[in-house]
């Protein structure tokens, strides 16, 4: 096992790093990624160890299935229970993950609900609670995702707090949970948060998150900002070439969507719907005269075999 010093100081910089989205960033569409366009380090979607530790977690394991192609991989977890949160660590740890991160910052009311996510940032003791835990159960790397506040800009007391914690990488998403993403995020802030790292932990990596869609994006952000590196999350979704700088032709996004398809319906066929595949269609069908005829076709597909149909009668 790569030690913590070792596995982030061997990360290169600019960091690029793929943001983990529920029902989004799954392994089909992980290892579509990594064939196409991979980018420094992975995250797994967001899984709950609450979950992962109760009878039903077989369909939650389906979530932290990965392959080796996607290393550096990081397992993504929420909870507000300090002893669960140690009992899934050990269990991502057995998994062979390269890293833990904590999500701090989502602000679905049903993982608040549980203490997770946003809710953390209203609670360090017991965010400092979990975060211990996440350490002592897994014995990996436990990095932190969060938002730079609650209801208000928070940095210096929670990133501050978060940055005491000597954590080997933080990501910071550049809007309160108030704000959802219903503003702009606010990069002005970054370049405080650097600073405020220099002087508090200066091994941590600052990784920014928040409305860059493209690698040319991501590298001005962190020309002006002085952060490590980047978390991209939309500006993924049908585009697994992103990382890569390739810009794919009309033919290539088709085919390529036919394969995430197969793939999908291999690996999570039997424990998600066929539905949620139809999110990456819109995506990846858009952007030229006949897409959006084609992406009303393909909406009313089953299965990877309809698909296979309809795109090739097209191209």
């Amino acid at each position: 096992m790569i030690s913590m010093s070792d596995f982030w100081k061997k990360m290169p910089k600019p960091i690029m790093a793929m943001a983990p989205m529920a029902n989004v960033t799954d392994m089909a569409f992980r290892r579509i990624i990594a064939k196409y366009g991979k980018p420094d380090v992975m995250w797994t979607e967001f899984v709950s160890a609450d979950g992962l530790i109760s009878p039903g977690r077989e369909v939650l394991m389906k979530d932290l299935e990965y392959s080796e192609a996607e290393r550096p991989i990081i397992a993504q977890l929420f909870t507000g229970h300090p002893d669960k949160m140690k009992e899934a660590g050990g269990l991502v740890g057995k998994l062979g993950f390269d890293g833990l991160d904590i999500n701090m910052g989502c602000p679905d009311r049903s993982v608040e609900k549980q203490g997770g996510g946003a809710a953390m940032i209203k609670d360090k003791k017991n965010a400092l609670a979990v975060l211990e835990a996440a350490r002592e159960g897994s014995g990996l790397p436990v990095s932190v995702k969060t938002r730079i506040g609650y209801n208000k800009n928070q940095i210096e007391d929670w990133i501050g707090f978060l940055l005491e914690q000597k954590l080997p990488a933080l990501t910071v998403h550049l809007r309160t949970r108030k704000e959802m993403s219903n503003v702009s995020a606010h990069w002005e802030l970054m370049e405080g948060i650097v600073k405020m790292r220099d002087e508090i932990s200066p091994e941590t990596l600052v990784l920014g998150n928040g409305d860059v869609m493209s690698i040319e994006q991501a590298k001005e952000k962190v020309r002006e900002t002085g952060c490590d590196g980047i978390m991209i999350g939309r500006g993924i979704f049908g585009n697994p070439w992103l990382f890569s700088g390739r810009i794919p032709s009309v033919e290539e996004r088709l085919k390529v969507l036919v394969e995430h398809t197969k793939l999908y319906e291999k690996l999570l066929g039997k424990v998600k719907s066929f539905a949620l595949m139809k999110k990456h269609f819109k995506a990846y069908v858009s952007g030229w005269d006949g897409a959006k005829e084609l992406r009303v076709k393909l909406m009313e597909t089953e299965n990877a075999k309809e698909v296979e149909s309809v795109v090739k009668s097209y191209i």
